[in-house]
């Protein structure tokens, strides 16, 4: 299911010429916000496959927003920011997220009446609450204060869409991904390029190692930052840029001794703030779940009254009107978040995601490979040092994260790569994750949740 929002109607490339915006997307611009497809979709999923209602699911939010909660510590250090709070101070309607006028404290209790206030709407009354409702007159009159292009009529049009997921082969086991416009397929690309080498055999934080899968992230993202976007508007070739022909021609550009520059995207052959959550329950259903704001709290943008942070999504549109992923009303941008799945032999065998915007397919690469190649456990899958190509739009600057060790980097950048090393806080750049993994022969679950965040593994 994707609930991802699209531009309003009106929005075009032309509205942010005029506006002064001609080169890249402004990324906290009130025309970075796309139609909040949340509430839509929390509905759909229920809807389908639920076996609670939404008023139901959204009681304990209701109750922590309404009475209070204490905040958690990699989140609360990253709010406590000065950076963080100086923003949110400068952005409109704020107030509820600044008790007492500055950003709470780790272990601070913090109520957010608005937002309680917009959760009990839609859980009494769906949907329509939200898009149809004061909440939705709220969303618009605050974008449109600011000079927003979003109205009524794009909230009340906006739908979910079910789809078929795109899938490729790692070594035997079957990943499954969200398609475009999520960049799952950047994660395939990547496993499909690696998947003729033998990184098993591999020391796992070696440099050779590294460097064969730095290599295939970057024709991953040269290829996933071209061609993936809306395929309701654009047509997205993703069978044949996960064909084992175009991927040969890729595989071959990739050396063994020297880093390659950020490579072009390839030329297939022409074919007609986030949090993550998996769930495994007793009778085998299992879901794999991603939810966004983009970066930092979003847009920074509060509908009036109602707590809703809107997101920045649009953020990722291309103002080129001749690229597949350019900006044009009722259009969705690339979005980078990507719920992920394993099976095999057609079972399911695994569900998993990785936040952190662009490092996510990187994210995906790597856990997929510790889990399958090295056939280690969740949890020390996410533990592993990470590696990450910065944004995913430089791929020439590859961040190394605390733990790889410093003869690993030392012989990367002896290839070419450009090294930073990263520590401390910083670490947030290379994401957080969670898996659980089915035995398939005892149904056993194993858990694993990722150190660098705030999270958890629960059995009940």
């Amino acid at each position: 299911m994707n609930g991802s929002g699209r531009a309003p109607a009106e929005l075009s490339i032309d509205v942010l010429a005029r506006g002064g915006h001609t080169g890249d997307m402004p990324e906290r611009s009130v025309h970075a916000v796309t139609i909040p497809g949340a509430a839509q979709g929390w509905h759909d999923l229920l809807e389908r496959f639920g076996t609670m209602t939404l008023g139901d699911v959204l009681q304990d939010a209701i109750h922590y927003a309404e009475t209070g909660y204490a905040v958690s510590p990699v989140f609360g250090s990253s709010w406590s920011l000065p950076r963080i709070e100086a923003f949110l101070k400068e952005s409109p309607n704020t107030q509820d997220y600044l008790p007492n006028g500055k950003a709470p404290a780790v272990g601070q209790i913090v109520q957010l009446p608005g937002l309680a206030k917009t959760l009990r709407a839609v859980a009494e009354g769906g949907p329509q609450a939200f898009y149809e409702g004061p909440t939705g007159e709220a969303i618009v009159r605050t974008l449109q204060s600011l000079g927003g292009m979003m109205t009524l009529d794009d909230l009340k049009n906006h739908t979910s869409t079910w789809g078929d997921p795109i899938t490729a082969d790692y070594k035997g086991v079957t990943v499954a991904e969200h398609p475009p416009n999520g960049q799952g397929l950047a994660a395939l690309l990547a496993l499909r390029i690696a998947d003729a080498w033998d990184l098993a055999s591999m020391d796992n934080l070696s440099p050779e190692k590294l460097h064969l899968m730095v290599e295939a992230m970057r024709l991953a993202f040269a290829d996933a930052r071209q061609y993936i976007a809306d395929p309701a508007k654009v047509p997205v070739p993703v069978d044949a840029l996960l064909s084992e022909s175009y991927l040969s021609e890729r595989r071959a550009m990739v050396s063994a001794d020297r880093a390659m520059q950020p490579p072009g995207y390839g030329t297939p052959l022409n074919t007609s703030d986030t949090i993550y959550l998996c769930v495994v329950d007793g009778e085998g259903n299992a879901c794999s779940f991603i939810n966004s704001l983009y970066m930092g709290f979003g847009s920074g943008i509060v509908a009036e009254g109602t707590g809703v942070f809107l997101q920045n999504r649009g953020a990722n549109f291309v103002l080129d009107a001749n690229h597949p992923n350019a900006l044009a009303g009722g259009k969705r941008p690339y979005h980078t978040i990507i719920p992920g799945m394993l099976l095999k032999d057609g079972d399911f065998y695994g569900t998993f995601g990785v936040m952190g915007g662009f490092m996510q397919p990187q994210g995906h690469f790597q856990v997929v490979n510790a889990l399958i190649d090295d056939d280690i456990n969740p949890q020390e899958a996410l533990d592993r040092p990470r590696w990450c190509l910065s944004a995913g739009t430089d791929s020439s600057v590859l961040a190394l994260e605390e733990g790889i060790p410093v003869k690993t980097m030392a012989r990367l950048a002896e290839l070419g790569h450009r090294v930073e090393p990263v520590s401390g806080r910083a670490r947030g750049l290379f994401g957080s994750g969670q898996i659980i993994l089915r035995d398939q022969q005892t149904g056993a679950l194993f858990g694993g949740s990722d150190p660098r965040k705030d999270g958890l593994v629960a059995a009940f």
